[in-house]
């Protein structure tokens, strides 16, 4: 069983950052990050069982992708807390998908799978497929069961962008297209597991929507100046060079973005001084809208970096799509959004920004 340590080349504050690799019983990786070397013995135990099987479809008419995994239809769906498979291991106790008994962040390879390295080709068929290759990973932000990305810290959001930055690199290497972390937060969002965490998907292709920011930043296409335009309206904070705002396009109610004021492709190329800035305005803006609500909210989040090799023009974003338009009323995504991709929004975005703002 291989199990190895590194130094990452990037530090936090002059904080090295390290990663250990470990392998785990079942053949999947785990990545334990923290700001110093992660030196736990293993708690021993039987490994759990890990599922595969799904290939891609293109719709004919809709000319996008979809994954077909099977496997996924009887994932862990909201375990009792003794059961949590994303908590610290106990001696005596089941091993959960992290065998150790303390840990600062973690991302170990889906047991349930979308997207893996070794899927295979699917059979012949009139419709265009292709293999669903790429990586499904979870990123455990904590070892505690409760929190948020607003409640994290700033140091440990600073690691959570570390470790991002680093599978980033990680998939890119390995062959990906197109990298995704994303978190999806709250039951409307159909999140499964409460603990806090991410996934990280790396796509073999290049998502239509991804695909078409990339060509509409190539032909010249500049969200910085624009952000720049639209001015104090709908700006709600800024923090090291970073600011967040609701683009006067938004598609949800109390859609936020997140962006460098001058542009960055991915969250790779920030300065140290912009690192800090997004960092900090990831759990301003969960601050914000848990504030905003009154209670935890639904929402999603994308990092929408660019896709490899297309680092050019591309300017990163960070997008949170929340699912409440308000504290009592969810935002269906119902007939007319699913049938033609126009959204009706219930709110105009400079009054979304004007009372995000407002909240302290």
């Amino acid at each position: 069983m291989s199990d190895t340590s590194h130094q990452l080349d990037r530090t936090v504050d002059g904080q090295p950052v390290f990663r250990r690799q470990f392998d785990k019983g079942d053949g999947r990786d785990l990545f334990l990050y923290g700001y110093t070397p992660h030196q736990a013995e293993p708690v021993e135990g039987e490994p759990l069982d890990r599922v595969a099987g799904s290939e891609l479809r293109k719709h004919p008419l809709r000319g996008d992708w979809s994954i077909y995994a099977a496997g996924r239809q009887n994932r862990t769906y909201k375990p009792e807390a003794a059961s949590n498979p994303l908590a610290p291991s106990r001696p005596g106790a089941p091993l959960t998908e992290i065998p150790f008994e303390t840990f600062d962040l973690a991302v170990f390879t889906n047991r349930f799978p979308s997207l893996y390295g070794e899927a295979s080709a699917p059979a012949p068929s009139d419709l265009e497929t292709a293999a669903a290759t790429g990586a499904c990973e979870v990123i455990v932000y904590a070892p505690e069961a409760e929190g948020s990305l607003a409640t994290l810290g700033q140091a440990r959001r600073r690691l959570l962008l570390e470790a991002w930055i680093d599978r980033y690199e990680a998939m890119f290497a390995a062959g990906c297209a197109f990298v995704l972390p994303f978190e999806n937060r709250g039951d409307e969002v159909g999140v499964t597991l409460h603990h806090p965490h991410g996934q990280i998907y790396g796509f073999p292709i290049v998502p239509g929507p991804q695909q078409t920011a990339a060509d509409a930043f190539e032909a010249g296409y500049d969200l910085s100046k624009e952000v720049a335009s639209w001015g104090a309206d709908l700006e709600i904070a800024r923090a090291g060079g970073v600011v967040s705002y609701v683009p006067p396009f938004a598609r949800f109610p109390y859609e936020v973005w997140i962006s460098a004021i001058e542009p960055v492709s991915g969250p790779w190329a920030f300065t140290e001084e912009q690192a800090d800035g997004f960092a900090h305005l990831l759990g301003d803006t969960v601050r914000r809208y848990d504030a905003f609500f009154g209670r935890e909210t639904p929402c999603m989040l994308g990092l929408h970096a660019a896709p490899f090799g297309r680092d050019g023009r591309f300017q990163f974003t960070a997008q949170f799509y929340p699912l409440l338009r308000a504290p009592d009323r969810v935002k269906y995504l119902a007939s007319v959004e699913q049938s033609t991709g126009v959204f009706t929004v219930d709110i105009m975005p400079e009054q979304a920004a004007q009372r995000l703002r407002a909240v302290e």
